[in-house]
């Protein structure tokens, strides 16, 4: 029987632990605490140290100072990021392996029980059978089943069937059947569906031990996290709360770090002033002072930058037809079911479309019928006029895993065009966080994050008036998201975008298209969050229907064929650009006013001309910004409040 536990210790603690492979390290002397029921989201850009610090939390990697100080008795599982997808297995037994040691067992048993062939097992089961007795492994057996109910699998279900979803699923039993206390998840809903996410975020609520995990999925970590653990420069600082709230406290964090820096950087500059003043200065010299500044300098060298943006631009200034696409009664069947069926609808120029459904549904299918990859079974689709079409591709397969970074995208030369500028391919892919060494490695070397910037930086590279982006999020890390969803609002062209991602496609669809599984794609105007309360609205006007006995349901009337009217939503950076806007009014208002005061002062008229001319030329860019700002402030209170 398990003991029970001082419940005022962590589960696992990080004891001021650091880490390193290079110049800087992962972690300089981090600390982390785990507590029971706790629900910590680990963030950060991509290359920070979240997996490396899930891998020491799990005991697989031994920090080069400090100690992980995990609580007697604490069982710790994690889920695996990418589950086997073609094991030749039971899904039973898959889960069953999970266990140390007498997993294999009660697999073996499995397998014997359920064998077809007709020969004689009998005496190794009654072998296995008492070493299961032996061992108490037999409720083990029963948790197995259990958990596959759970998940909604039958224990016979074969691992080569299962696609992204399921497999998550099956991989999180595995995780679960030694009941830990503590469940590690890394990027758990990468490449499973909105419906498989809410799953999780459900089971993860009522799951009775505490779980740490790894996302990039915005929505999701509102939904989940109690804390935020931030990685980011060696450090690791702990917000409470959810997502939203994280974002507030970071950016106050990073105002006083600023503030921080600029002060001691005055304070270093005045010590440097006072050292160089040579003879006259070594009479009053004391060494506490010389020390330090010494220790001021070490300081400074030692700390470490915010690493940059991603500097993304898309090149759209070559405008397409009004009418991009063109469905009418579209269908496709894949010689079995009908994957799409009976879809029309008109794009027009500007529009920027959400699609979302299940795995396996059709979503992709629809877009390789646009690109012409894929003909309709039936029905007609039509492309406008002066098309420029980019791509970007879920599965990579447009980069060459064995050439380098710089290959996939200029093929051996040296300078690329961006937007009719020769630039070098270096300096491109810089703009894209590729370091110079990074860009001359193979593509086959580069993380999930990396490979998707690449991709990124390849089809902007081109000009395109419509962009068909499939699953373009997955393993982006939440930084780049924003500036992504930031370059996407304010493209002036089409938008079609595939995604899983409900906090990406609020911010940047104006229409949703929902495959609902039997074939139908029904559209709605706005997000997901838009569509979830359209399909409630239907479901409980259904609901009421049949409990009055009515007549068969009626579905709700396909949104009429354009002119449609386009609801225009604020990105997340617009957002936090329209709360900011009135106090930086206010401030430069407050200037411009000062200025005003010093021009009728007594004193101005007997200043120097390089002064006069200095405090002219702030006024005159004061009064034109403050012009500009009240003209944003009003744009986005108009798109705010439409």
């Amino acid at each position: 029987m398990r003991e029970i536990r001082n419940r005022q210790m962590a589960l696992v603690t990080l004891d001021n632990i650091y880490l390193s492979y290079s110049d800087a390290p992962l972690f300089d002397h981090a600390s982390l605490a785990i507590e029971e029921k706790d629900r910590i989201a680990i963030v950060g850009r991509n290359g920070a140290g979240k997996s490396t610090l899930l891998k020491i939390i799990e005991g697989l990697i031994k920090p080069d100072d400090g100690r992980c100080i995990v609580q007697q008795g604490v069982r710790i599982a994690r889920l695996e990021q990418d589950p086997p997808a073609h094991l030749d297995l039971p899904v039973y037994c898959y889960v069953a392996e999970g266990i140390p040691g007498i997993g294999s067992l009660l697999s073996r048993y499995y397998i014997l029980i359920n064998a077809a062939d007709g020969s004689d097992t009998s005496a190794e089961l009654a072998e296995i059978s008492c070493a299961l007795d032996r061992d108490e492994g037999w409720h083990y057996d029963t948790e197995i089943y259990r958990l596959l109910n759970l998940v909604g699998l039958a224990p016979e279900t074969m691992m080569s069937s299962l696609s992204g979803g399921w497999l998550r699923k099956v991989a999180l039993a595995r995780a679960l059947v030694s009941s830990p206390d503590l469940l590690l998840l890394d990027e758990p809903t990468n490449h499973i569906d909105i419906k498989s996410i809410i799953w999780l975020q459900d089971f993860i609520a009522s799951f009775r031990g505490a779980v740490v995990f790894i996302s990039h999925d915005r929505s999701f970590i509102n939904e989940v996290a109690s804390r935020i653990a931030d990685v980011d420069r060696g450090r690791i600082s702990v917000f409470e709360g959810n997502y939203d709230a994280y974002v507030q406290a970071k950016q106050e964090a990073l105002r006083l770090e600023e503030i921080a820096n600029a002060d001691f950087d005055r304070r270093l500059s005045i010590e440097e002033a006072w050292i160089r003043k040579g003879i006259k200065a070594r009479l009053t010299r004391s060494d506490s002072r010389v020390r330090r500044l010494k220790e001021m300098r070490r300081e400074h060298k030692e700390r470490r930058a915010r690493l940059g943006n991603v500097r993304m631009r898309i090149d759209d200034k070559e405008m397409s037809g009004k009418i991009v696409l063109e469905a009418e009664n579209l269908c496709f069947n894949n010689g079995e079911k009908d994957i799409i069926r009976d879809f029309s609808t008109i794009v027009l120029r500007g529009d920027k479309i959400g699609v979302v459904g299940a795995n396996g549904v059709g979503k992709t299918t629809l877009i390789k019928m646009i690109l012409g990859q894929l003909q309709p079974t039936s029905g007609r689709l039509k492309l406008g006029s002066n098309l420029k079409i980019a791509y970007f591709d879920q599965y990579r397969e447009q980069l060459d895993p064995e050439k380098t970074v710089m290959d996939n995208l200029a093929h051996g030369k040296s300078e690329v065009d961006v937007a009719g500028r020769k630039q070098h391919v270096l300096g491109y892919l810089q703009d894209f966080l590729f370091s110079p060494q990074r860009s001359r490695t193979p593509v086959k070397a580069l993380s999930g994050g990396e490979k998707n910037r690449l991709l990124l930086a390849r089809i902007f590279l081109h000009p395109c008036n419509i962009l068909i982006l499939d699953e373009p999020t997955n393993d982006l890390d939440i930084d780049t998201l924003d500036l992504l969803e930031e370059l996407l609002a304010n493209y002036q062209a089409t938008l079609i975008v595939v995604s899983h991602d409900r906090y990406f496609i609020d911010n940047v669809a104006t229409d949703t298209w929902y495959f609902d599984g039997s074939g139908k794609i029904f559209e709605n105007v706005g997000g997901y969050t838009d569509l979830k309360e359209t399909l409630s609205r239907m479901e409980l006007s259904n609901a009421g229907e049949r409990k009055t006995g009515g007549a068969e349901p009626v579905k709700k009337q396909e949104p009429a064929q354009p002119p449609r009217e386009r609801k225009r939503k604020l990105s997340f950076k617009e957002a936090r650009e329209l709360e900011q806007l009135p106090q930086e009014i206010e401030n430069t208002d407050a200037r411009i006013q000062e200025i005003e005061g010093i021009f009728v002062g007594a004193d101005y008229g007997t200043s120097s001309e390089d002064y006069r001319k200095e405090i002219q030329q702030e006024y005159n860019s004061l009064t034109e910004k403050l012009e500009q700002l009240y003209q944003r402030w009003e744009e986005l209170e108009k798109i705010n409040n439409a």
